[in-house]
């Protein structure tokens, strides 16, 4: 399981014109589920996301965690991290988890961050839909955690 995590002032999600999702300042996480991946891993990678520190502290260092500072995680399932782009010009999906099973472990990460963070500061895109991301990514600060 990856995530590719983006500090954010604010980040939406819109499917067919219409907004579903909205965050302001706090985490825009990418979420690929790849074959072999469990509950296991999507509790891994929901600790680490959650306590990572990736938030300016008063003296501006990276010290705080979205759990320290309140934020909100708006959640975005992204098959395509899955993907080989080891070889030729076309990236490869046979990593990447079958749809029903993938989008079982989304659940259950979502679940698993709202217990730790509240339902009202955990956000969801739309599995399997065709989503227009916005963002505004704060540094720009990116990172890509990985369950192992």
């Amino acid at each position: 399981m990856k995530g590719l995590v983006q500090r954010v002032s604010k980040a939406s999600v819109d499917v067919e014109g219409r907004e579903i999702s909205r965050i302001g300042s706090g985490i825009l996480l990418l979420l690929g589920v790849e074959q072999g991946d469990g509950q296991t891993e999507a509790k891994e990678l929901c600790r680490k996301i959650l306590t990572y520190r990736i938030f300016p502290d008063d003296a501006g260092r990276m010290n705080l965690s979205l759990l320290d500072t309140g934020g909100a995680l708006l959640v975005v399932p992204q098959f395509t991290l899955a993907a080989d782009t080891s070889s030729g010009t076309r990236p490869g999906f046979s990593r990447a988890a079958a749809p029903d099973v993938a989008k079982k472990l989304y659940a259950h990460f979502l679940d698993l961050a709202r217990i730790s963070m509240g339902t009202e500061r955990v956000k969801e895109g739309s599995f399997g839909a065709d989503m227009k991301v916005s963002l505004v990514n704060d540094g720009p600060v990116t990172f890509m955690l990985s369950a192992r």
